[in-house]
């Protein structure tokens, strides 16, 4: 990982673009189209210009670095589940009996040592080419501007190193930066995250504080950034784990922030917890915009680079993104974390189009009544999993947790709704479906245990249910029954909103017998022939005390909410590619995309 383009090169099938491309949407278009591929790829644009700002940079862009599986694997050097087997060990690690024993944990215990980073003496690759203050000049860096409506340039792969005001712990972070000019940037550290809390506390002392920003380096300092450590535990302790090499750290050269020596941008500067400003609206991995909210602002004091530095990016927005894969081997590496809470956990999975947040799929043995609810209430009052608005479990003899098709058809099979928990608890800072800000409904659903005795009364086609709908009301314009073989068939619809989806669902109640489960989205930009991004807008558009109604059948309310719902915030947009940046690069030859490919991945409107 010395050199991660010749690394990506021997080892991810590197796709070199030299095409010069504009940073603002040209090269996020390429990227986004690129990660949706059956055979994804890292991308290096090696002439990325900005055509706004006349400028040509000689610094590559490097993206999609985590574009699939196999390559995500390789940048750890193990399967995820390997690391897991690690730290499964080490948390159960005691006290050895015997000479044999204690012999045989020494190996265990000597590879610790490579766990703590290693603070050097020296300066390091990150800081041949210095920028003091005079210099500094983020236009120097081909930051990108993703979508349209973005508030503009936002550095979308920053390590952000800071610390807390005694010194005592450090925190790295994945925060989106935006550039608000050539010395500033938009710190978007959400108000639950660790940096957050360290703001707070040189609020309270009225000092300014130093954060360092790194870009670049082996692609597994970013994954460590987003990963959900406990508290207080500093991210490159993870680094040296599944390493087993101590991270090798330089200090920053304005303040006392120690950084990895072998990024390939560092920007030093200090954040005055008196000044905020307007950050966003930012189309963000959620596959909506979030909206313009003040934020504080780091002030740069200097930037270092290697000779020759790249410039790591990633895109968000709808899924599939390259989080699907970093996602998944955080998943799979904290398994072991979450089970000292829930011992009979056996497994679980955050689909990507449930935007992981929105969604978990649990599997567990069940040993008595209730077990499910008592792991919901233990997830949803932990760390990051405390944000999960939607959990579903099911018991050890269920499909294996990926194998989408069978184990939908084991949850309807067992969907009773009166194993359906609909409570109210603390919500990402990103999500929008909510009454308020950061609170909003949870729901769980228990589908452990035998099935249900009795399925839909009297199964109509599709055809025949639209009909029988549109008497009752001219605003349902279609129908799409899914997993009609199973107990509980999944009826979606999609309607021309006039109102509150409430009254529809009661005026509905008189086809009963006809529906089990009906799931509501509206018609602008929904596909009900395309499962996959339905199941992506409807658990990003429903607050479960809100959305979700149990009789007289179980009915999911999927749109965009309004006043006639009593949702007094803004509704933000969606994001959606540039219809003449995706015509201008078809032409050109760097993507290569049908209607039906727009149309699947909700690219433009329709």
């Amino acid at each position: 990982m010395q050199d991660v383009v010749q690394w990506l090169k021997e080892h991810g099938n590197l796709k070199i673009i030299e095409e010069p491309l504009d940073v603002e949407l040209e090269i996020p278009h390429v990227a986004y189209v690129e990660v949706k591929t059956d055979n994804s790829r890292p991308l290096l644009f090696t002439r990325p210009i900005n055509k706004a700002k006349g400028i040509e940079y000689d610094m590559p862009v490097l993206m999609n670095i985590f574009a699939n599986k196999a390559l995500t694997e390789k940048i750890f050097g193990k399967h995820p589940d390997q690391i897991a087997e690690g730290i499964d060990t080490l948390l159960k690690l005691k006290p050895p009996k015997g000479f044999k024993a204690k012999l045989a944990m020494i190996p265990k215990l000597f590879a610790l040592k490579n766990v703590f980073p290693k603070r050097l003496n020296f300066k390091g690759e990150c800081q041949e080419v210095i920028y003091n203050k005079e210099e500094a000049d983020l236009d120097r860096l081909p930051i990108l501007k993703t979508w349209e409506e973005d508030g503009g340039p936002f550095i979308t792969m920053g390590q952000v190193y800071t610390q807390s005001l005694d010194g005592e712990m450090q925190n790295l972070g994945m925060y989106r930066l935006q550039q608000y000019d050539k010395k500033r940037l938009g710190m978007h550290w959400q108000i639950h995250k660790d940096a957050s809390h360290f703001f707070d506390q040189y609020q309270r002392a009225g000092k300014k504080m130093p954060v360092t920003v790194a870009i670049g380096g082996d692609p597994l300092y970013i994954w460590c950034g987003q990963a959900p450590m406990p508290h207080g535990m500093f991210e490159m302790l993870l680094y040296g784990f599944v390493r087993n090499k101590n991270a090798q750290l330089v200090k920053s050269l304005t303040n006392d922030i120690y950084i990895p020596r072998d990024v390939d941008v560092v920007i030093e500067g200090f954040v005055d917890p008196e000044k905020m400003e307007i950050e966003g609206p930012f189309g963000d991995h959620t596959g909506y915009y979030t909206l313009k909210e003040p934020f504080p602002v780091l002030e740069v004091e200097t930037i270092t680079t290697k000779k020759n530095p790249v410039f790591q990016a990633t895109v968000v927005g709808k899924p599939p993104l390259e989080d699907k894969y970093m996602g998944w081997a955080t998943e799979r590496i904290f398994l072991p974390m979450l089970k000292p809470m829930a011992p009979d956990l056996i497994d679980y999975n955050m689909p990507e189009n449930g935007v992981f947040h929105n969604l978990i799929l649990a599997k567990i043995k069940t040993l008595y009544k209730g077990h499910a609810q008592q792991i919901m209430h233990a997830f949803w009052g932990v760390g990051q999993m405390s944000f999960v608005k939607h959990a579903i479990f099911v018991g050890d003899e269920a499909p294996e947790l990926e194998e989408s098709h069978a184990l939908a058809a084991h949850i309807l099979n067992r969907l009773d709704r009166n194993k359906i928990l609909i409570t109210q608890g603390v919500v990402d800072h990103l999500d929008h479906s909510s009454q308020e800000q950061f609170v909003g409904g949870k729901l769980g659903l228990d589908a452990t245990g035998d099935e249900v005795g009795q399925g839909v009364e009297a199964l109509l086609s599709d055809a025949l249910l639209l009909e029988k709908m549109q008497e009752i009301s001219d605003s349902v314009v279609g129908v799409k029954q899914y997993m009609t073989e199973t107990k509980t068939p999944v009826c979606v619809i999609s309607v021309e909103k006039k109102g509150s989806q409430l009254e529809l669902i009661e005026k509905l109640g008189v086809l009963e017998k006809h529906i089990k489960l009906l799931v509501i989205v509206d018609q602008a930009n929904n596909d009900l022939n395309e499962p996959y991004m339905l199941i992506w807008r409807v658990v990003n558009n429903i607050d479960a005390g809100r959305d979700v109604v149990l009789e007289p059948f179980i009915a999911i309310d999927g749109t965009n909410k309004n006043v006639a719902d009593g949702y007094q915030r803004e509704w933000p947009g969606d994001t959606f590619c540039t219809k003449e940046v995706l015509d201008g690069l078809q032409e050109k030859g760097v993507i290569d995309i049908d209607h039906a490919f727009i149309r699947k991945f909700g690219l433009l409107p329709f």
